[in-house]
């Protein structure tokens, strides 16, 4: 495998055309970066049943599907473990997936965001068993799981269903990578003493990464003035030995050029790069009020449906950025029929659901006080 295949397009967050409708993808857009991917020789494409609220299935038919050769492109689909209430519901969804889809195999096929509780479901739904037998029949050429977990749970399902799979999807960036929380480096090990593959979701993590403090940015600007701070994350992920696949969410055409310049021009991270990175995790780190990647899991589990990622991403900035008019974008958000973040009722629904281990009751608390301390809105 040569390291320009391991792009991958990554379809969480496509072009939209409303910002606060998920489900307004830019068709006229996504096509015209499927064309320019497909053109340079890409051709991975990465969804779930609930991305995009079930659309970005369907963007992706249209895109790729209805426009080029079944044979020219790849297609990885996912299991929602979260929506699995019986046996019955894993065919279901597939039938569904394909019909969206608009295809008659998987390329890849993962049961979808493995953690405590959801590992919990597809046992009781006999999904591993399920997806075992997709591959024997032919509806997915490969098979795995995306985790989103510790060590200890990737363990113990690795010691139960290793061999089942071919694929891990692991969430893996480089400030990921030491963070005890996440504990990257550790599950990465623990794949390939299994012999699986990689693939890596979250490089940017949710765009933590590229939207740092002016003086990271300065940082980065002097270690090399020609690379972006994406390319750089890129770099470190798919410099890995056991890493097949990185995944790219990409909402404008900027990101996709930059992409492609990183992988046609591809270089491995070097020992210097690698201990620059590792200075600025521990910077990113220290600068970061909350390690929120904005999957939006919390979301969906939180019985008041607070936008609890979208008041993390306000929080960073204001922190980041504290000159900036982030206060008024916080009360512009509850004038605008928001849930209030002082809405949470501290139930805790939301712990387990959460990919960065984040306290996030606790957290929010820290957001109200935050914003009603440093900002009077009817000055």
């Amino acid at each position: 495998m040569t390291y320009k295949s391991k792009f991958g397009f990554g379809c969480m967050r496509l072009p939209l055309t409303d910002a606060n409708d998920p489900t307004s993808i830019d068709q006229d857009l996504f096509n015209e970066m499927v064309d320019i991917y497909m053109e340079k020789g890409f051709n991975y494409f990465d969804t779930s049943y609930a991305y995009h609220n079930g659309t970005s299935e369907t963007a992706i038919r249209k895109a790729v599907v209805e426009r080029y050769p079944r044979e020219s492109f790849k297609i990885c689909d996912k299991m929602p473990t979260w929506a699995l209430t019986c046996e019955e519901d894993n065919d279901k969804f597939v039938k569904e997936m394909l019909e969206r889809l608009g295809i008659d195999y998987f390329d890849v096929f993962f049961i979808h965001n493995i953690n405590g509780p959801w590992f919990k479901n597809a046992v009781k739904a006999n999904t591993f068993e399920y997806v075992k037998k997709m591959k024997e029949d032919g509806i997915a050429k490969q098979i795995g799981f995306s985790f989103h977990d510790k060590a200890d749970l990737l363990e113990k399902v690795l010691d139960e269903y290793g061999d089942l799979f071919d694929i891990v999807q692991l969430e893996l960036n480089y400030l990921d990578w030491e963070d005890p929380s996440i504990e990257a480096h550790k599950c990465y090990d623990l794949c390939a003493k299994h012999g699986l593959d990689v693939y890596v979701m979250e490089p940017l993590k949710g765009g933590v990464i590229v939207n740092p403090s002016d003086e990271i940015k300065n940082d980065f600007k002097q270690f090399n003035p020609d690379k972006s701070i994406a390319s750089m994350a890129i770099r470190f992920c798919a410099s890995l030995e056991h890493v097949k696949i990185v995944l790219s969410g990409m909402s404008k055409m900027d990101d996709l050029l930059d992409n492609i310049d990183t992988y046609e021009n591809f270089e491995i991270l070097s020992d210097e790069e690698n201990e620059f990175l590792e200075k600025m995790a521990q910077k990113l780190s220290e600068n970061l009020a909350v390690p929120c990647s904005e999957c939006g899991y919390c979301v969906d589990a939180c019985p008041e449906m607070i936008p609890i990622p979208e008041y993390f991403n306000l929080y960073n900035t204001s922190k980041n950025q504290p000159e900036s008019d982030i206060y008024r974008l916080y009360y512009d958000k509850l004038a605008d029929e928001k849930v209030p973040a002082d809405e949470c009722t501290y139930c805790g629904t939301c712990l387990d659901y959460c990919t960065q281990k984040i306290d996030i009751p606790e957290e929010l608390e820290k957001v109200c006080e935050h914003f009603e301390t440093g900002f009077t809105p009817y000055s």
